[in-house]
């Protein structure tokens, strides 16, 4: 079985534009306080929303290829359990904005759903 082709990450917009200014994103305080980058895959990124960012706007979720972390160094990317038992992308590096596929303006409402906001 192959791994998915994007992960994802939510960030807090603000921070992302000011973190980003050199090409790369360190990873927000809880990231950097636990010496990696946060992830979740698509089967994942529900429930991430609902326990860590819920009530939370201008938001961004950003996603990314795994294949463009391939050239990072020595795990980078690791695989690792968290909630559950269940694998969660974990990033022991800066993120290249080379390695983002998308960026996407959302928020998490009250009940902890995820909602993407229009760009209009």
């Amino acid at each position: 079985m192959t791994g998915p082709e994007v992960i994802f990450k939510l960030v807090d917009a603000g921070d992302w534009r000011i973190a980003t200014a050199d090409g790369a994103y360190p990873g927000s305080a809880v990231d950097l306080r636990d010496g990696y980058i946060h992830m979740s895959t698509a089967d994942q990124l529900d429930e991430t929303a609902r326990r860590h960012f819920s009530g939370m706007r201008d938001l961004l979720k950003v996603t990314i290829r795994v294949a463009a972390l391939a050239a990072l160094p020595d795990e980078g990317l690791r695989w690792e359990p968290s909630r559950g038992g269940a694998l969660f992308p974990h990033l022991y590096a800066p993120l290249p904005l080379s390695a983002v596929q998308a960026i996407e303006p959302c928020r998490v409402d009250a009940d902890g759903r995820l909602v993407l906001e229009d760009r209009a």
